[in-house]
C-alpha cells in the first residue's frame, strides 16, 4: 500500500530522513516509534506530502507520491490524516466539520455527505454530539471528531501523528478505542505514537526510529521482548523507568 524507497529529507545541514526503505501492506497497521527527533513524523508527513522529500521515492498504491504530475489536493483525499492538535474549524458544528471536504472537494451533495457524517459520527460514538462546536467538545471528543472528518473521505490509508498527546490521560483512551476498531475493520495504517500498549496490541508491526534512520523493525512481541538494536534496548529500558 505504501512503500518508501531510499527516502532522504534535509532541514538546511540537518538530515531528518536517511535513506528509509520499507513498506506497508494492505490492512497493516505500522507504529512508528523512537526518541523525540528521531524523525517519526516528518516520515509519516512524507506520505501525503505535508513535507517534500529531496531523494528517493515514495509510492502509494503504485503510484510515485512525488511525481511532479501529481494533483495533490485530489492525492491527498486518499490520504486520511489526524493530527496532534484536532485542526477542527471553529466556527462549524462537529457534523459540518466532517461534511466539509466531501461536499467542497468530491462535490457529494449535502444531503447525502450529512448522512454520511453522522454514521461516522456514530462510529465514533458522537451522534450526539453532531450540533456541538469544538470548543463545547473535550480534546478526546475533538480528536474523534477529527477521525471521522479523516474518514468522511474514505481513504484507503489513515495517517496518525501523535493523536492522543495533547490530551489528557483520562481521555487518551475514547481516542484508542476508535483507533482499535479502525485496525479491526482491515484500515491500513501508520500511526506515529508513545501508547507502546496500543503498539503492542495493535500494530503489525513496530518500526523503531533513530536521527532520521530507520533502525529496526519487527513484530510487536519479538520488538518490545527482544530489541535487537542497542539503541532500541536503551528507548524501552528508558520508557519502562518512566
Amino acid at each position: 500500500m505504501i512503500r518508501f524507497s531510499k527516502v532522504n529529507k534535509w532541514y538546511g545541514d540537518y538530515h531528518a530522513l536517511a535513506d528509509v526503505t520499507e513498506q506497508v501492506g494492505k490492512g497493516e497497521v505500522v507504529v512508528v516509534c523512537g526518541p523525540s527527533g528521531s524523525g517519526k513524523s516528518t516520515l509519516i508527513r512524507t506520505v501525503n506530502r505535508l513535507e517534500e522529500i529531496q531523494g528517493g521515492q515514495i509510492f502509494l498504491e503504485g503510484k510515485d507520491v512525488h511525481d511532479k504530475s501529481v494533483d495533490i489536493n485530489r492525492f491527498r483525499t486518499q490520504v486520511g490524516f489526524v493530527f496532534q492538535q484536532f485542526n477542527l474549524f471553529p466556527h462549524m458544528s462537529a457534523l459540518d466539520n466532517v461534511c466539509l471536504a466531501p461536499v467542497k472537494v468530491t462535490g457529494k451533495s449535502k444531503a447525502a455527505a450529512r448522512e454520511k457524517g453522522m454514521q461516522l459520527l456514530d462510529r465514533v460514538g458522537l451522534a450526539h454530539k453532531a450540533e456541538a462546536y469544538p470548543q463545547q467538545l473535550s480534546g478526546g471528543q475533538q480528536q474523534r471528531v477529527a477521525i471521522a472528518r479523516a474518514l468522511a473521505m474514505e481513504p484507503p490509508v489513515m495517517l496518525f501523528d501523535e493523536p492522543t498527546s495533547a490530551l489528557d490521560p483520562e481521555m487518551v483512551g475514547e481516542v484508542l478505542n476508535v483507533m482499535r476498531s479502525l485496525a479491526r475493520d482491515g484500515m491500513t495504517m501508520m500511526c506515529v505514537t508513545h501508547e507502546m500498549n496500543f503498539a503492542r496490541e495493535v500494530s503489525n508491526r513496530v518500526w523503531f526510529m533513530d536521527q532520521g534512520r530507520l533502525v529496526e523493525t519487527g513484530k510487536p512481541d519479538a520488538f518490545f521482548t527482544n530489541p535487537q538494536s542497542e539503541r532500541a534496548k536503551r528507548f524501552l529500558s528508558d520508557l519502562r523507568s518512566h
